[in-house]
């Protein structure tokens, strides 16, 4: 399956930031959310529509990758940690996973 480029801008559902896509853009920047909307990373088919926590940091090759978890149907999804993410917030997840185990 294909990577379906899609640029839209979205307000996150659980803080409210106003986010400007990029056609990448999958998470907010500001709280490390995201929707369950695709199956395949920009497909939108997903009928699920449940918010995506940000749950956990993995560090793949020096790249950090932020692991969602929907909180309606338990799916998971990882995804790529950009400079417009609030590191901050990145270290936080990473620590809260960290000290629950995970």
């Amino acid at each position: 399956m294909s990577f379906t480029r899609t640029v839209e801008n979205f307000t996150c559902e659980h803080c409210g930031y106003a986010v400007a896509g990029n056609g990448y853009t999958n998470h907010c920047p500001k709280c490390l959310y995201s929707k369950h909307v695709d199956i395949h990373p920009g497909d939108r088919k997903a009928t699920c529509g449940g918010l995506m926590k940000p749950i956990g940091v993995e560090n793949k090759g020096g790249d950090y990758v932020l692991v969602q978890e929907c909180v309606v149907c338990g799916f998971k999804k990882r995804n790529k940690v950009v400079k417009e993410d609030d590191f901050d917030k990145v270290l936080a997840v990473s620590s809260r996973a960290n000290s629950q185990g995970k």
